[in-house]
């Protein structure tokens, strides 16, 4: 069987994650499901798709990921001078991916900066749509800044500093809920305990509490059934039941070094969720090892997490773990788990005989620091052995 993907190479170390990543998701496909196969069809984006066609973005792109169901792409650069603001952003809202799904496991043999870092087992569904990323804002002195300040001032009586920058942050019912539906559903088909609304409802209350509220109102008329609010929840009445949380934003972050293990999947408005998907990262080692997906309700693009890093670009030291995790995460949307949970093992075996990146062994006591394509090799070695 063909799968086809579409594969963005990347800025800065797309190029030498993909080496690796590539051959590494092929051989393990080849393993442990023969008879099923990749068709790479490569689309252009970034500095590369400058070169070529002079565009960040080109219509060629934009047009096969229109009818694509999935998409595996290296990281991305901000364009300079003008255009748009983040072509991760450009590509989440023109294809609607609204959920950013991040799973946080720790990798034994990772160096980390907390004591328990395998009590960190989290999936973060970040709404990636509006919040901040709308990027509804208008630039301090400008007209359209001293327009709504006015229209604010006169109309609502709001107290707004002469000269101030402006930003709208839009959160929608429709938006907040079909979000929260998607970490429900997620928990149900893992059979996980919890879903935990992260917000800052105490002082944004309509904002930031409607996505509360909603979330709360998704669980009770569409998963009444099977979930339960945490305030109501004995154990008698919660057996076999996914209990819905809520937590502060600021609280959530004391909570998730504190007892990280009370918590399986959290569901966030957008910048609640960039914050907390790169913290939950530090405390198992790193953007390195965390993989990503972009959701919309028919294309799914997996991503490395970390950025271009233009200093380690064309040196060959690049850590390829957060795309290789991508694209195991990848075949197990794919219907492939053997194959997925293959690549998970071939990383942790060579953890475990202490061959790393350069990144990865400054913090591993007799580590052995090796290149991106020799990491690749290690890997693929020890795929041959599992």
């Amino acid at each position: 069987m063909k799968h086809t993907v579409y594969w963005i190479e990347g800025d800065g170390i797309g190029p030498e994650i993909w080496s690796v990543a590539r051959p590494v998701i092929d051989a393990a496909m080849r393993m442990a499901d023969p008879g099923h196969e990749i068709e790479w069809i490569e689309l252009l984006a970034g500095e590369k798709a400058v070169k070529k066609t002079g565009s960040p973005l080109p219509a060629e792109t934009i047009d096969a990921l229109g009818s694509a169901s999935i998409a595996i792409k290296g990281p991305l650069g901000t364009p300079v001078g003008g255009g748009m603001r983040s072509l991760n952003v450009a590509l989440r809202q023109r294809f609607d991916l609204y959920a950013c799904i991040r799973p946080v496991t720790w990798y034994q043999g990772i160096s980390a900066p907390v004591k328990h870092p395998e009590h960190v087992n989290m999936v973060i569904f970040r709404e990636n749509t509006e919040d901040v990323y709308a990027g509804i804002e208008y630039e301090a002195g400008s007209a359209e800044a001293e327009k709504l300040a006015g229209f604010l001032r006169t109309e609502f009586g709001a107290d707004i500093r002469e000269h101030s920058a402006i930003g709208i942050k839009p959160i929608s019912e429709f938006c907040s809920k079909r979000l929260v539906r998607k970490a429900i559903r997620y928990a149900v088909e893992h059979e996980l305990p919890s879903v935990t609304l992260v917000h800052k409802g105490n002082i944004m209350k309509f904002t930031e509490g409607g996505f509360r509220k909603w979330g709360y109102e998704v669980a009770h008329d569409e998963f009444g059934q099977l979930t339960i609010p945490e305030k109501e929840a004995t154990p008698e009445n919660s057996k076999g039941k996914i209990i819905i949380k809520d937590r502060i934003a600021d609280a959530m972050f004391q909570e998730a070094l504190l007892h990280p293990e009370q918590y399986s999947v959290l569901a966030l408005p957008n910048l609640n969720g960039d914050y907390i998907s790169d913290a939950l990262a530090a405390q198992v080692g790193g953007l390195g090892m965390a993989p990503g997906v972009n959701l919309s309700d028919t294309l799914a693009i997996f991503e490395a997490t970390h950025g271009t890093a233009p200093t380690a670009a064309g040196k060959d030291i690049a850590n390829p773990g957060s795309l290789l995790l991508s694209g195991a995460l990848m075949l197990e949307h794919m219907g492939l788990p053997k194959a997925s949970e293959m690549i998970r093992q071939a990383i942790l075996s060579t953890i475990a005989d202490k061959i790393v990146t350069p990144d990865l062994a400054a913090n591993i006591p007799g580590a052995r620091a090796v290149s991106c394509s020799a990491y690749g090799k290690a890997l693929l070695a020890n795929m041959g052995r599992l």
